[in-house]
C-alpha cells in the first residue's frame, strides 16, 4: 500500500497531477479543491499522502490501480469517513471535495445544507444524506473542534496567524469570503508557515494557482 510520495509535480493534467518520484512518474487524482494551487507548483517539490485502491472496469472484469493524493493526513482521512455516504464514490468525493475539507466537515457538523448543495456532485438529497450520516464524526476535522460553516468570515486554522493575514488581504482589497478560503487552503498545502506575511503570499499563490 502506497501511503506517502514526496516528488516533483511535473503536469496538472485535469484531475490529476503527474509527479516524479525518481525515475517513476505517478498520476495522482486529487481533490477539486487543490488543482489550481498545484498547478501553479509545477517543478517544485511536493508531499501527499495518498490513498491507493483498484476501480472497476468493463463491469468488474478488470481492476486498475488508482493513486489519490492529499495535502494532508487530516484530508485524506475526511475522503476516506466522507466516502462511506452511500452513494459519494472515490471520484465523486474528490469533485464533491471542491472546498477545503475542514470547510465541508463544518458544513456538515451545522447541517448547512446550502453550502453542501453548493458543492459538484451534491444535490439536497445527497445532502440530507451526508448530515444524516456524519454530522456527529466531524469533530476531529474542524480546528479547535468547533466551527461552523454557517459563521464565516475567519479562517479555519491557526488563529492568530491566520486573522492577521485576512486583515492583510482585506486591507488589500481582496473579497472577505474568499480570502478565507484561500488562508484557509493555504495552511493546508503549507503548513509549516508561521509568519502572516508569508501566509498572505502562500495565499495570493492559491488565488492565482
Amino acid at each position: 500500500m502506497i501511503v506517502r510520495l514526496e516528488g516533483e509535480i511535473v503536469a496538472v493534467d485535469g484531475p490529476c497531477v503527474l509527479l516524479r518520484v525518481g525515475p517513476m512518474v505517478y498520476e495522482l487524482h486529487v481533490p477539486a479543491c487543490d488543482l489550481q494551487a498545484l498547478g501553479g507548483r509545477v517543478g517544485e517539490t511536493v508531499a501527499f499522502e495518498t490513498f491507493h485502491y483498484f476501480e472497476s472496469q468493463g463491469q468488474g472484469t478488470t481492476l486498475l490501480p488508482r493513486l489519490l493524493g492529499f495535502a494532508s493526513r487530516l484530508d485524506r482521512e475526511f475522503f476516506e469517513l466522507f466516502t462511506t455516504v452511500k452513494g459519494i464514490g472515490n471520484r465523486k468525493a474528490l469533485r464533491a471535495m471542491a472546498l477545503p475539507a475542514r470547510r465541508i466537515a463544518a458544513a456538515i457538523a451545522s447541517r448547512d445544507l446550502d453550502v453542501l448543495k453548493s458543492l459538484p456532485e451534491v444535490g439536497r438529497r445527497t445532502a440530507e444524506t451526508i448530515v444524516a450520516e456524519l454530522h456527529e464524526k466531524m469533530e476531529p476535522f474542524l480546528a479547535g473542534g468547533t466551527a461552523p460553516a454557517a459563521a464565516p468570515g475567519a479562517p479555519l486554522g491557526r488563529g492568530l496567524l491566520a486573522q492577521d493575514a485576512l486583515a492583510v488581504l482585506i486591507r488589500l482589497g481582496e473579497p472577505r469570503h474568499l480570502a478565507v478560503q484561500w488562508i484557509d487552503r493555504a495552511l493546508t498545502l503549507e503548513p509549516e508557515i508561521e509568519d502572516a506575511q508569508r501566509l498572505v503570499t502562500a495565499a495570493f499563490r492559491v488565488k492565482t494557482g
